[in-house]
C-alpha cells in the first residue's frame, strides 16, 4: 500500500524550485530558459520506446498504473469486424477470459448498442488502424490489467453513459494515448475502489463533465483510489479535470485550457499533487476548487487537499489555492513510485501536447517474442 509518512521531512516548501525535489527520468534535456525552449531541443512525450515492439507497453506506464500488464502474457486476438458482436468483433475478444493482446485488421467505427465490458488481462491495441467507438463506452468492472491504447471515443448516448468507466475493484489500468469527446456523462469516470490508474497522452474534448475520480460522500472505500493523469490535453472541457473525492491523485505536465467551470476541484479529504501543468484560461479564471462534503463516517463536512508545484497560470488564470496545512497531510508521489517524466512548463511543451496528445496515426510495432523483459 505504500508508505503514509517516508519523506515528509525531506519536502520543500511551497515555492517552485528549478528542479523537482525528487527523482525523475528525462528522455531530453532540460531547457535552461522555463519560459521558452530552446531551438535546438526536441522535446517529446514519454513512452517513445513503447513502439519498438507490440508488447512493449506491458509494465511500462509510469505513475499509479505502472504495473499493467494488459494481454502480455496471451496470444494476440485480430479483430477483423466493426460488428458489434460475434466472431472476430471487439467485444467476443472483451470478453474472454483468458489474457489476449487485441489489434486491428480494420479502421472504422464500431457502435455499441451496450457497454462493452473488458475482462481481466487485456490489451486493446489501436496502433495500427483507425478505430472509433460510439453509442455507449467501454466498462471496466472488477477487472485489472487492462490496457487501452490508441482509439478514439465520441458521441455515447443514454444516463450514465461514459466513455471509459472503470468500477467497481478494478486496478492496474492504463489508458494511453486516446482521444474522447461528447459523451451523455463522463469521458473517464473512476470510482468504487478502483486503484493503481495511469491515464496518459490522452485528448478530451468537447465535453462538459470531463474525469470523475470518486464517485460520492457516501463511499468511503474510495480512500484506496490512486490516480496519475500526466502528458494530457484538456481541450475547452467544462469540467472535471479532473473532479476528485478521496482519492490520491497525481497530475503532472498537462495541458488545460479554457474550462467552463473550473479545471481541477477538489472535495472531501482528496488530496491533488498539480506538477509543471499548464493552466490557460478562457473566460472563467479560477483553476482549483474546493468543495466541501461530510464523509459517511465523520460527523463534520470536509474538502480535500491541492498541493501546486512549478504549474503556470495563463490567460489571467488564478490558482485559487488554500494552503493551510496542506504540507501536513499531503502525499508525494515519491512515496509510491520513484521515477517520473517530468519536464518544465514551457511554450514547446504546451504546443507539444496540444498535437500530439490522444489517438495518433502510428504503424502497428512489430510482434517480437524477446521483447516481454
Amino acid at each position: 500500500m505504500g508508505n503514509s509518512h517516508g519523506h515528509r521531512k525531506h519536502r520543500n516548501p511551497l515555492h517552485h524550485p528549478p528542479h523537482p525535489p525528487f527523482k525523475y527520468d528525462s528522455p531530453q534535456p532540460h531547457p535552461q530558459n522555463q519560459g521558452q525552449a530552446s531551438s535546438n531541443t526536441m522535446l517529446s512525450l514519454p513512452y517513445t520506446h513503447v513502439d519498438s515492439a507490440l508488447r512493449a507497453l506491458a509494465g511500462k506506464a509510469e505513475g499509479f498504473g505502472r504495473f499493467a500488464l494488459g494481454g502480455l502474457h496471451g496470444p494476440l486476438y485480430h479483430v477483423t469486424t466493426l460488428s458489434d458482436d460475434g466472431p472476430g468483433s471487439l467485444r467476443d475478444a472483451c470478453r474472454r477470459k483468458e489474457p489476449l493482446w487485441i489489434v486491428f485488421e480494420v479502421s472504422g467505427t464500431i457502435s455499441l448498442s451496450s457497454y462493452l465490458s473488458v475482462s481481466s488481462y487485456k490489451t486493446i491495441d489501436g496502433r495500427g488502424q483507425r478505430i472509433k467507438l460510439t453509442g455507449k463506452g467501454l466498462r471496466l468492472k472488477e477487472c485489472e490489467h487492462v490496457i487501452i491504447c490508441n482509439l478514439e471515443f465520441e458521441g455515447g448516448r443514454g444516463p450514465d453513459v461514459d466513455g471509459i468507466q472503470i468500477k467497481p475493484n478494478s486496478k492496474h489500468i492504463w489508458i494511453d494515448r486516446c482521444s474522447l469527446r461528447d459523451f451523455d456523462d463522463g469521458l473517464i469516470d473512476i470510482t468504487r475502489e478502483s486503484t493503481e490508474i495511469t491515464i496518459s497522452r490522452c485528448h478530451f474534448s468537447q465535453h462538459d463533465k470531463t474525469m470523475l475520480i470518486g464517485a460520492d460522500p457516501s463511499h468511503i472505500g474510495d480512500r484506496c483510489i490512486r490516480v496519475t493523469i500526466h502528458h494530457c490535453f484538456f481541450n475547452e472541457t467544462r469540467q472535471r479535470h479532473p473532479r476528485v473525492r478521496y482519492a490520491k491523485v497525481h497530475l503532472y505536465n498537462n495541458y488545460t485550457r479554457g474550462w467552463g467551470i473550473y479545471a481541477v476541484c477538489a472535495s472531501v479529504e482528496s488530496q491533488i499533487f498539480s506538477q509543471n501543468n499548464i493552466y490557460e484560461a478562457g473566460q472563467k479564471k479560477v483553476t482549483f476548487k474546493y468543495l466541501t462534503e461530510k464523509a459517511a463516517d465523520k460527523e463534520s463536512g470536509a474538502t480535500g487537499q491541492i498541493r501546486s508545484e512549478g504549474d503556470i497560470f495563463l490567460n489571467g488564470a488564478q490558482p485559487g489555492l488554500l494552503n493551510e496545512n496542506v504540507e501536513c497531510n499531503m502525499f508525494h508521489p515519491s512515496e509510491y513510485y520513484p521515477t517520473w517524466t517530468v519536464e518544465p512548463p514551457t511554450a514547446d511543451l504546451k504546443q507539444l501536447l496540444h498535437h500530439c496528445t490522444g489517438w495518433q496515426s502510428v504503424a502497428r510495432p512489430p510482434e517480437q517474442t524477446a521483447c516481454a523483459e
